[in-house]
């Protein structure tokens, strides 16, 4: 006996799906093949590889830290690949992560002496700072990877859009790595803002290969300078690694000091702990708030990466004021529970007498009267 009527019809628009879904993959892969090599970024050569190779930072082919390094403890790490797979860890939120509308720019400008932060997840924030604006390590994407299609995806909506930023006098690059760096991020702020990209040696034939005006690229060395408007902003060093393809540490790494007339801040990238924490704040010190990179860390690469204590000890090496945790909540990155970076750092602050301020994504921190800790975090942990 035949098949119902509205049977047949189903399977044949069932069919009809798997043929759209067929041709759709094929069509992302053409679109991996397409733009993933571009989002590689570009190579050394020419003036920019000869700047690179007088560094002091740069020996034997590739830039280095000043202490030996490694980014794996162990090739491969069994115990790393058994939290991967069997692993208990509450790595999501069990909600969505609330998120905040920042307040009018207009607003925020009024009073040039104020210092303001707004963070909009992971290592992504803007420092207003003596009627300036300074955009940190911006990633809209919705992956940190080289692809659309695969990759760390994100845990909560970016709180406001890319057209939505106000003006930036700089737009501040930490070092190449996806969740830092993003290509898609770089050529829409490129199209919409006149502004330079601040960025460590190497990293501009990156930015270059994605279409930034030569003009429009700065790159630094650690102890480097640059003027903008009535800031400094300085490289300073880091204990971390840098690539985008298979190749390492091709291009530099650096932390940061945004300073004006009257305030300055610190952001520290990624790194490990170190004793260059304590040489920042003693040269460029004190600082009234830092940007600590606090999550993502794990015992298999415990030098390139801080645990939150780390965090909070680098903060006091700097000579800081307040201290605002970035690097956590929008990726996953490593095996902790998805709060147990924050949970730690509060711990760890109210243990040493720091001060702290824990924005939900898209608030706005006034520096010199900072919202107290409200563990919003913990209801969807």
């Amino acid at each position: 006996m035949g098949a119902p009527a509205e049977q047949v019809a189903q399977r044949a628009l069932a069919r009809r799906l798997r043929g759209a879904a067929g041709l759709a993959a094929l069509a992302g892969l053409a679109w991996v093949a397409r733009d993933v090599p571009a989002a590689l970024g570009g190579r050394l050569n020419g003036a920019r590889a000869e700047r690179a190779a007088r560094s002091p930072q740069f020996r034997d082919g590739a830039f280095r830290n000043r202490a030996s390094t490694r980014t794996m403890a162990g090739a491969p790490d069994r115990n790393l690949v058994r939290e991967l797979i069997f692993g208990k860890q509450k790595r999501r939120p069990t909600a969505a992560v609330p998120l905040v509308r920042p307040a009018d720019p207009a607003a925020t400008a009024a009073d040039e002496r104020e210092l303001g932060v707004v963070w909009y997840g992971h290592a992504s924030a803007l420092i207003e700072i003596e009627g300036h604006r300074v955009l940190v390590d911006p990633v809209w994407s919705d992956r940190c990877s080289p692809s659309a299609l695969v990759g760390p995806r994100r845990l909560h909506e970016p709180p406001v859009g890319l057209h939505e930023l106000p003006a930036v006098d700089a737009i501040l690059i930490s070092h190449d790595h996806y969740d830092h760096l993003d290509m898609a991020t770089v050529r829409a702020l490129t199209a919409g803002q006149s502004t330079p990209f601040v960025v460590p040696l190497g990293v501009g034939a990156h930015l270059e290969r994605w279409g930034v005006p030569e003009d429009r690229i700065v790159e630094l060395d650690w102890a480097e300078s640059h003027r903008v408007g009535g800031l400094t902003i300085t490289a300073t060093a880091a204990q971390h690694f840098s690539g985008r393809g298979l190749r390492r540490d091709g291009t530099l790494w650096s932390s940061w000091v945004v300073a004006g007339a009257h305030r300055r801040v610190f952001y520290t990238g990624d790194s490990g702990y170190f004793d260059g924490y304590a040489e920042i704040g003693a040269e460029h010190g004190p600082f009234d708030v830092t940007l600590m990179q606090i999550g993502a860390y794990d015992r298999a690469w415990p030098s390139i990466h801080m645990f939150p204590e780390e965090a909070v000890a680098a903060h006091l090496d700097l000579r800081g004021g307040l201290l605002l945790p970035v690097h956590w909540a929008t990726f996953n990155l490593a095996l902790h529970d998805w709060s147990e970076p924050v949970d730690r750092l509060w711990a760890e602050a109210k243990a040493r007498d720091v001060r702290l301020a824990v924005p939900r994504p898209g608030e706005r921190v006034v520096v010199d009267d900072p919202p107290a800790v409200d563990g919003w975090w913990q209801s969807i942990a």
